[in-house]
């Protein structure tokens, strides 16, 4: 598996649908009409710090295998990129499948694969992170690193902001969250200009899921994966290891 610049996708010879799926993503956060809400991830493409990986359609076991091992490649080099790094995972296309797959089927593969990945994980979870996605800090980890993950869908009617032809993950190191809202004056306006941002891009009001990671009401794993609606599953479908350090 292998971790992709934009420089070097366009220098590879890639499976056209593995260009598609970039270009597509591309023109989503370049798009000045229809401005994509989340201003980080706009930036971050501007620059150059996003890394770029592609895997077998999520109902193959190689799947999983392979995101882990893009993850774990990108967790050794994340912090010498720049402040608004993230991985984005482009899933193999799985017409027959996915002809008939709507936005809760997509949810069940999304938390498959993170359940995966973490059985593939040979690091200690974190000790600075809770375990219980009951917690307001919890968020997920893989190899000692925290990950805010976001996922997009074909299956998406009326949240564009989740919408996408391809199935993918856009997956956001903590560490580079943490910069970006590092001052509270810089914090609060970001968040207001992407919450207004969201009310014109969508079809449909804000999830009420979104909030802010650190509050008590808050919890990231309702964030992840927002349904067409206001929807949220009853619990969290991870099931975490023991990893804690001195466990």
């Amino acid at each position: 598996m292998q971790l992709f610049t934009k420089e070097w996708i366009y220098k590879t010879e890639l499976e056209l649908w593995k260009l598609e799926a970039f270009e597509l993503f591309e023109a989503k956060l370049a798009d000045q009409k229809h401005p994509f809400p989340c201003i980080p991830a706009i930036i971050g493409q501007r620059l150059n710090h996003f890394r770029y990986g592609f895997v077998s359609n999520p109902y193959e076991d190689a799947a999983a295998l392979g995101l882990a091992m893009l993850l774990n490649e990108y967790s050794l080099c994340f912090k010498e990129i720049g402040n608004y790094t993230s991985l984005i995972i482009f899933f193999e296309p799985f017409e027959v499948q996915s002809e008939n797959l709507n936005v809760e089927d997509y949810e069940t593969l999304f938390w498959d694969q993170l359940n995966r990945i973490a059985e593939l994980d040979s690091s200690k979870w974190p000790f600075q992170i809770p375990e219980d996605p009951r917690e307001p800090l919890w968020e997920f980890c893989f190899q000692g690193e925290a990950y805010f993950m976001y996922c997009a869908t074909p299956a998406h009617q009326y949240r564009n902001s989740r919408h996408f032809p391809y199935f993918i993950l856009a997956i956001t190191p903590r560490w580079a969250l943490e910069r970006f809202y590092e001052t509270e004056k810089n914090s609060l306006k970001i968040k207001e200009n992407i919450r207004k941002r969201l009310e014109n891009y969508d079809s449909i009001p804000i999830h009420p899921a979104l909030n802010t990671y650190g509050q008590q009401d808050n919890y990231e794993w309702k964030q992840y994966f927002l349904r067409d609606d206001d929807s949220i599953l009853p619990q969290c479908p991870f099931h975490p290891k023991t990893k804690r350090t001195g466990d």
